[in-house]
């Protein structure tokens, strides 16, 4: 998937129109976690310190397609700003008479920051006419937002079909893809992938795809439940899809040696932090309910681990937020930091995976981690995106 990115195009003195992630987390009209604005700023910086004048698309929460504002992009704008060092200028609307005026006012080197698309019900809807509209305001369009990559958004699809001049990705995507393809198309082995997460169901064509090409596959978080259920195993409590257990007795099949299950569990009486705590092996008792993996399967996956080449992962091994239940997710993180030390490719999808490595204080030892979780986790599925395959190609 080789697309052609800023670095291809020339920007001086044209409008150019980008997609970026601002879907970040506003509290009293400030940004609570900059990080992907930090994360579109190489993107930015390249194109306006070679004089494009630049227009930023974005999303901002789930508005339901009207004006609210509490999911307005001003903070995020005003965030930009700061980390800019320089004025960004912003409009509190996508289209119409007061956004080509804002657009035609802009100078080379100069940044505007329209309202938030969702905003609109044409935005989801990859509306025709809006997406000509949003089109008409650049002359180059760039789409640096990995985390809607998989939404044919108006802004992150519609509007590629209708701009006249070249179309690429930013830095941010560029990255995304070289890792992410890399690790599942052309990873140094052993290749060890482990997914957790609530449900079988979500990540079930991601560990058909993983099957096909790891040495190991390992799970756990509350799915792992499914599969012990699959095994006939007692769960007590535990979260079980009861309509993929037979789903789960084929994954296990096909999987053969590849997947590795849990050994142990830690488990509570109740979802809180001061429930009671026990260590399960095998089967679950009845009054149970399984929040971790134990400390048989902590070893069992550091070992499996820590001599990886590749290692991706999608999904919490357990309940982090709640101490009793993060020692699981937490010591495989460092297990997965410290593989990395020695060499190890480590890449780590978005959301929860990429929250609880943040809250284990390891962001900076690890090789990728994604900004977009469903994004990347549709990635591993072995799925296309047509967002970027309407994309100008190397």
């Amino acid at each position: 998937m080789a697309k052609k990115t800023v670095a291809d195009i020339d920007p001086k003195g044209k409008r150019v129109l980008m997609r970026v992630d601002f879907n970040v987390p506003i509290a009293d009209g400030k940004v609570g976690d900059d990080k992907r604005i930090v994360a579109a700023i190489p993107t930015i910086k390249n194109i306006i310190e070679r004089g494009g004048k630049l227009i930023l698309m974005s999303h901002l929460g789930r508005p339901k397609g009207s004006p609210s504002p509490e999911f307005s992009l001003k903070p995020a704008a005003d965030r930009l700003g700061e980390l800019l060092e320089k004025p960004v200028k912003f409009v509190d609307d996508a289209m119409g008479d007061k956004v080509k005026t804002a657009v035609n006012s802009l100078n080379d080197g100069d940044v505007l920051v329209l309202e938030n698309m969702r905003f609109y019900k044409q935005e989801e809807a990859n509306d025709e006419t809006f997406s000509k509209q949003l089109a008409a305001l650049g002359d180059i369009y760039v789409n640096d937002a990995f985390g809607t990559a998989h939404r044919c958004h108006a802004s992150t699809h519609g509007v590629a079909r209708f701009i006249t001049g070249p179309k690429v990705v930013g830095f941010l995507i560029e990255k995304e893809l070289k890792y992410l393809d890399d690790a599942l198309n052309n990873p140094t082995r052993p290749f060890v992938a482990i997914l957790g997460g609530a449900k079988v169901s979500d990540k079930i064509e991601v560990i058909k795809n993983l099957l096909s090409k790891v040495d190991k596959l390992l799970i756990g978080g509350a799915m792992a439940y499914t599969f012990m259920k699959a095994q006939g195993k007692p769960t007590g409590n535990s979260l079980v899809e009861a309509d993929k257990v037979d789903l789960a007795k084929d994954l296990i099949k096909i999987g053969g040696d590849k997947l590795v299950l849990p050994l142990d569990t830690i488990c509570g009486k109740e979802f809180k932090e001061d429930t009671p705590t026990m260590t399960a092996e095998g089967n679950i008792p009845d009054g149970w309910e399984g929040f971790d993996i134990g400390p048989k399967t902590v070893e069992l996956f550091k070992n499996l681990v820590v001599n990886a080449k590749t290692i991706v992962w999608n999904g919490p091994l357990g309940v982090f937020e709640m101490k009793p239940f993060a020692n699981g997710t937490f010591s495989l993180a460092q297990t997965i930091a410290d593989a990395t030390a020695k060499g190890a490719v480590s890449v780590i999808g978005g959301g929860d995976s990429a929250s609880a490595i943040k809250k284990a204080g390891l962001n900076k030892a690890m090789t990728h981690i994604s900004t977009g979780g469903g994004a990347s986790l549709e990635f591993m599925e072995g799925k296309g995106f047509e967002t970027l395959d309407i994309l100008d190609n190397k």
